[in-house]
This record gives structure tokens, C-alpha cells and sequence, in this order.
């Protein structure tokens, strides 16, 4: 299923990959939280190669929600997690850091994660037990052991009255560390953090489609979180 995972993520980021830069259709699902017609075009890719392979599995997509037979919340015996394009608001304004997002779980246990930047052409990816991977080479998480030394990325809550919080644990934080990244792509930001790139993330408010093949990326790579 990890090559199914790869395959599908790299087809829906070539359909991204075509469309960037272009003049697009975009909504808004809250006030600053945005979705594309390309969100939904690469979401109908994903779903639709799922129901043509694996008919009797659930799916919990970020823009349609979940779908399939089974879908019977976190247990569902097989889901497929997916964010068709994690990073909207950059991809509508033009800026080269958004990625696809499709994890796998069994029984609520995270099985296989991928996440693919089609700009920069990187696949990273992990299977449990089998370690995690860029472009088929091995990776793992940063030895970083001082807070003082690393590097973090974080990202912004997209409900303004949540901001004033975020904002003091965000000046603790780049006060305490040597640098503090904001590139709007959770998924990609826990990819760059399984390669070693950033030292450790932190962002409150995530949804599961953020979140679950990053996180095995992760965990495969040597590192864990909370």
C-alpha cells in the first residue's frame, strides 16, 4: 500500500504542480482559511484512485470529510487520511511550499504516511516498522538535543481570537531557540522535521489530515511527540 500511497501523492502533486501559478478559483471556508479548485481537483484524484483499488476502505478527506463503507469513526478496520493539498494559502498566493498529504491507518493505527512536495520534487515517506525515506533514501529526525541550538517551525492558528495565546508561547519560544520558521505546510514542516531539517515542531488546533503521515514519518525516523 506504500507504493499505491507514493504513486497517488505523486499524480495529485503533478496535477498541482500544472495548475500553480495560474489563475484560480478560490473560496473561503472561514475567514482566512481558504480552498481552491485545485484543493478539490486533487482531492477527487486521490478519492477516486482509492474507490478504484481499495473499495472497502473508509476515507477522511480534509475537504469532503469521510466517506466509504466501514467509516466508523477512528476504528475503521482501513482509512485513508488525506489533505489534497496542505499549504492552500500559499499555493494561492503564489509561494512554493504547499505538499500532499495521504496517511493510512488499520484499526486507528497509523500503517503508511506520505507526504510529497511536487515544487522541489520530494517524496518523504514511511511504512511501520520499515523505517522512513526521501526520494528512497533513508532519513532521520535531527540529534539536537539543546533548545538553544535548533532550529523549530511552528504555525498560526487560523482563528484570530487564538492568536494573542499562540503569540506568547511563539516569543518564549524564539527567545529560547536559535531560529523559528513559519512556512504554512503542518505536513511539510513534520517531513522537513523527519530529515533532520528543523529540530522540533509545535502548532495547536491541528486536524488528523495534518497530522497523521507526518506524524508516522516521523516516528519512523527516530522521533516522537506530544
Amino acid at each position: 500500500m506504500l507504493d499505491f500511497a507514493i504513486q497517488t501523492a505523486r499524480d495529485a502533486g503533478r496535477l498541482l504542480a500544472e495548475r500553480f501559478g495560474r489563475k484560480i478559483e478560490i473560496s473561503n471556508k472561514s475567514e482566512i482559511d481558504l480552498v481552491t479548485e485545485s484543493d478539490l481537483a486533487s482531492e477527487r484524484l486521490i478519492i477516486d484512485r482509492i474507490k478504484t483499488y481499495y473499495p472497502r476502505h473508509s476515507i477522511l478527506a480534509e475537504e469532503s470529510g469521510a466517506s466509504g463503507p466501514g467509516n466508523h469513526g477512528a476504528q475503521a478496520d482501513w482509512r485513508w487520511i488525506i489533505d489534497p493539498l496542505d499549504g492552500t494559502t500559499n499555493y494561492a498566493h503564489g509561494y512554493p511550499c504547499f505538499c500532499v498529504s495521504i496517511g493510512l491507518t488499520q484499526k486507528g493505527r497509523l500503517e503508511v504516511g506520505v507526504v510529497y512536495d511536487p515544487i522541489r520534487d520530494e517524496m518523504f515517506a514511511a511504512e511501520r516498522g520499515q523505517g522512513a525515506s526521501l526520494n528512497g533514501r533513508r532519513i532521520s529526525v535531527s540529534r539536537t538535543m539543546n533548545l538553544s541550538a535548533a532550529l523549530l517551525c511552528t504555525g498560526f492558528p487560523y482563528d484570530v481570537r487564538e492568536r494573542t495565546e499562540f503569540a506568547r508561547h511563539f516569543s518564549n519560544f524564539i527567545m529560547a531557540a536559535q531560529g523559528v520558521r513559519r512556512d504554512g505546510a503542518a505536513a511539510l514542516d513534520l517531513a522537513y522535521v523527519a530529515a533532520g531539517r528543523f529540530d522540533g515542531f509545535w502548532e495547536e488546533g491541528l486536524k488528523p489530515w495534518d497530522v497523521a503521515a507526518g506524524s508516522l514519518i516521523i516516528e519512523e525516523a527516530g522521533g516522537g511527540g506530544g
